[in-house]
């Protein structure tokens, strides 16, 4: 174990952990190997939700709900989640712990291709301050240019995975030909992130990476 490993394991285990329904579908989800955001990422969006208090959250990437409901959590009890997620075998196990965990209402579960649903959202004039991006990394660049416009300003927008567990570093010959892909795409989407005149950017190296957008 390395200097920074020694670190996070530290960090780690000063954690408090979250409720026992959240610390329970954490369980379940790493035992049924569903990906889910990871520890370090928990703390940084509980914190920045404290500080930035949404009130319309807009996450792309269901899963099993966990990070919906994390969210729901910790946001203020007048804070709506929309969240969408593509994935069939997993929207009743979603629909279930939404159920389960009291934030049903509080909640909107979209099925369906999250290309498609952020043109809907688009069209319907939607707005939220707050975006959580967690679905198919491959897909963030493409997604991009909707959620720019879904987001308000002053809004933030984070972004999961973006380092993809330190593989985005690594020589293309390092990895499979599908994630030098995603890894493409998703060099490309932090381009776009840093750059962008209507953001102000921060990539931070916790959980696989995230980065943490401001709109001006």
């Amino acid at each position: 174990m390395d200097f920074h490993e020694r670190t996070a394991a530290y960090i780690e285990s000063l954690d408090t952990g979250n409720t026992a329904f959240l610390d329970e579908l954490e369980k379940y989800s790493l035992e049924t190997f569903v990906p889910i955001i990871k520890k370090p990422v928990q703390n940084f969006l509980k914190l920045i939700i404290s500080i930035k208090k949404p009130k319309r959250i807009l996450e792309v990437g269901t899963a099993v709900g966990f990070s919906s409901i994390l969210m729901a959590e910790y946001s203020d009890d007048d804070c709506h989640i929309t969240t969408i997620e593509k994935y069939e075998k997993r929207f009743p196990i979603a629909e279930e712990n939404f159920l389960k965990s009291g934030y049903k209402d509080k909640i909107t579960f979209i099925k369906g291709d999250a290309t498609e649903v952020l043109e809907e959202l688009v069209k319907k004039g939607e707005i939220f301050d707050f975006i959580f991006m967690d679905a198919a990394k491959g897909q963030y660049i493409n997604f991009f240019p909707n959620v720019m416009k879904l987001l308000a300003k002053d809004g933030v927008l984070i972004s999961d995975n973006a380092l993809q567990d330190n593989e985005l570093i690594q020589s293309k010959y390092a990895v499979t030909r599908r994630n030098r892909t995603i890894h493409k795409r998703m060099r490309e989407y932090l381009f776009n992130l840093t750059h962008n005149e209507e953001l102000v950017t921060s990539i931070i190296p916790i959980g696989d990476g995230i980065t943490i957008s401001s709109k001006k």
